[in-house]
């Protein structure tokens, strides 16, 4: 079993950075990829970075060059660090575990870029 905590949202001007953790309980989940998806308003949920067991990467293209998946194995933690965030990055961020057909995910955080 996996239970997945997020931190780190909150409201920030457009160009700004945050830093999203997942904190996971549960040994499994040191060999099971991390995801961060996103829920805009209106919109369906979308995939904006996995990493997987051994440290690769994917981003969504909108993304691309300005967020960074990482995780790290001592604290059983995945991160997101956002960079040069734009008003359409607003949304609900969620840090799932295993794939988006798995139960793992958090509760989500909500991510407002505003001027």
């Amino acid at each position: 079993q996996v239970q997945l905590v997020e931190s780190g949202g909150g409201l920030v001007q457009p160009g700004g950075s945050l830093r999203l953790s997942c904190a996971a309980s549960g040994s499994i989940f040191r060999i099971l990829p991390g995801g961060w998806y996103r829920r805009a308003p209106g919109k369906q949920r979308e995939l904006v970075a996995t990493i997987a067991n051994g440290g690769a990467t994917t981003y969504a293209d909108s993304v691309k060059g300005r967020f960074t998946i990482s995780r790290d194995y001592t604290k059983n933690t995945v991160y997101l660090q956002m960079n040069s965030l734009k008003l359409e990055d607003t949304a609900v961020y969620y840090c799932n575990a295993g794939g988006p057909a798995t139960n793992y995910w958090g509760q989500g955080t909500q991510v407002t870029v505003s001027s």
